[in-house]
């Protein structure tokens, strides 16, 4: 409070829908932390739980829908919010209820079509693909696939650049606004293609040679929605979201006996370890 007891505005308010990971790498913690980095403030609908550490999951349970449906109510009818993010929603039946809470949204958002975690272990039933295909991408501002995700939702493999443009066209055919097309897992720079279908941007960054990179997918979308929640236009969104992930990965740091997160408080460090 203030000498004057003037209230002071809120921040611009950003929700996640996603699972948790309990050794807060990934999922619901990598959402919330990267959200206040970028000066938003974050809320969530727990999907699922996970028992997760640096070397894996070991164990995964989804909540009901009417707990999914519960927490989305409370949150968007009260405080309201100005950008979605979606992660790991686990079954078809999740997909559809959360695509359909979406739908009335007047608010971008960002679809991060969660399928694997970084250790390999499944978080999308096999069945779900065709609802987040018919379902949900539909409501995407933005689609945030990785090369493995890609080839589970069109089948297209991506082994250089110039089948990320195939790639784009194949998950713009279900329906979000913008593809951003995460080339991670190629050789040589970090390169993503954006684009509408018309419009291509390409953003590049030096590859960080760290081991440590827990979360990056997580984080990349929730910062793309808290740069959206803000107001800007999506190709600058992203670009500020890539530059925001870049410090994060190089400054990863070791945790546990496995593979260690990236650093969502970089900026606040001052420093990139």
């Amino acid at each position: 409070m203030t000498d004057s007891g003037h209230t002071p505005r809120p921040p611009v308010r950003v929700l996640t829908v996603a699972g948790s990971d309990s050794g807060g790498g990934a999922g619901i913690q990598a959402d919330l932390k990267t959200m206040m980095a970028l000066g938003t403030h974050g809320m969530s609908v727990l999907t699922a739980v996970t028992a997760q550490n640096s070397l894996g999951v070991q164990g995964a349970w989804e909540l009901p829908t009417e707990a999914v449906r519960a927490q989305f109510r409370s949150v968007v009818d009260d405080i309201g919010v100005q950008a979605v993010k979606t992660g790991m929603l686990a079954s078809a039946e999740l997909v559809g209820t959360v695509a359909g809470l979406l739908r009335p949204l007047d608010v971008p958002v960002v679809v991060d079509p969660v399928g694997v975690s970084k250790h390999g272990d499944p978080l999308l039933a096999a069945e779900a693909l065709e609802t987040v295909r018919t379902e949900l991408l539909p409501t995407a501002t933005v689609a945030t696939p990785n090369l493995d995700e890609v080839a589970q939702l069109t089948g297209v493999t991506v082994t250089c650049e110039d089948d990320m443009r195939r790639a784009a066209g194949a998950v713009l055919a279900h329906g979000p606004r913008w593809a951003l097309i995460k080339g991670g897992h190629l050789p040589g720079e970090a390169t993503d293609l954006l684009t509408d279908g018309s419009a291509e941007h390409w953003l590049r960054a030096p590859r960080h040679a760290v081991r440590h990179t827990h979360g990056t997918g997580c984080t990349l979308a929730s910062a793309v929605a808290a740069e959206l929640a803000k107001g800007r236009a999506v190709p600058e969104a992203v670009a500020r979201a890539k530059e925001y992930v870049t410090g994060a990965i190089a400054a990863g740091f070791a945790l546990g006996a496995g593979i260690g997160p990236v650093d969502h408080a970089w900026r606040q460090r001052g420093d990139t370890r």
